[in-house]
């Protein structure tokens, strides 16, 4: 492994490593888990709530070991998200057509979802089952919508998750050097899943729950993470799509992608060219996201 690397928002260099390794070595006894929650009460590793961030340390740990940097103990268990992830458990649901102007509908009912609420098996199935990207177990924080009308039939599902890692032209636009991204990521939110439902046809549908979702977002977020968020960004498949409902919703386009995977370490791999999107929450978010 290089002498430092940022893995999780945390530097980690060869001294960390040799500490994990001596931890392991010194209790072998532990499983992963409890590897990680004393290494987050060792780092004071946590939210802005004083929750240990212990799912953040496990996906450290894993990154760490695919590195060849460390060698976990075996799991005692298969991974439940693994488990989730391959078996999405089909919900009923109405799909009689909706069509109609947007004002007979409202108002709307726009419900923020926590893992409890009964209504996550139907979210879950509705993006595996119609958005073209499907849908994998979130990790990370998160926020889910469910959004229905005023009759309490389905609308839309809107899911906002961990901010990409980097992006050129996101970057350039806030102001970002390296070191002040990697510090203030978690003030970003992306928009990785905006699902319109197939049998619904409302005109102006899509940026009226865009501007209502963007509204209420912060407040939501710092009630279940305990700090604000100040930039949203999406990523628009160019082939796809033209991002209409981010432009009328006020969304600043400031680019597009190379079209590489991040994964694509020797530049011969291609994917689809993305436009980038952006859409400040405050008014001095570049003061904020610059410190």
């Amino acid at each position: 492994m290089e002498t430092k690397k940022i893995i999780q928002g945390r530097v980690i260099t060869q001294a960390t490593v040799v500490r994990i390794r001596g931890m392991l070595a010194r209790n072998p006894s532990w499983n992963r888990s409890r590897l990680s929650r004393e290494l987050c009460e060792e780092w004071n590793w946590r939210n802005d709530k004083g929750r240990l961030k212990d799912m953040a340390c496990r996906t450290l740990l894993l990154k760490l070991k695919r590195l060849g940097a460390i060698r976990l103990p075996p799991r005692q268990r298969p991974s439940p998200n693994a488990n989730r992830n391959r078996s999405i458990t089909e919900v009923p649901h109405n799909k009689s057509p909706i069509s109609s102007n947007l004002g007979m509908l409202q108002p709307l009912k726009i419900a923020h979802l926590e893992t409890a609420d009964k209504d996550m098996p139907l979210f879950k199935f509705l993006l595996h089952r119609y958005h073209y990207l499907g849908h994998r177990n979130c990790v990370g924080e998160n926020l889910k919508y469910m959004i229905r009308d005023q009759s309490g039939r389905l609308l839309a599902c809107m899911l906002f998750g961990a901010a990409a890692w980097k992006t050129k032209s996101r970057d350039t636009f806030i102001g970002w050097d390296r070191q002040t991204r990697e510090r203030n990521l978690p003030f970003l939110t992306n928009n990785t899943r905006f699902l319109i439902l197939p049998w619904v046809r409302v005109q102006n549908l899509a940026s009226h729950l865009l501007s209502q979702v963007c509204r209420d977002l912060p407040g939501h977020w710092m009630e279940k993470y305990g700090h604000s968020v100040h930039l949203l960004e999406t990523f628009v498949e160019r082939d796809r799509f033209k991002g209409t409902c981010y432009r009328a919703a006020g969304w600043t386009h400031v680019g597009a992608t190379a079209g590489r995977s991040r994964n694509d370490v020797h530049a011969t791999m291609s994917v689809p060219v993305k436009d980038v999107f952006l859409y400040p929450l405050t008014s001095d978010f570049r003061r904020r996201l610059l410190v």
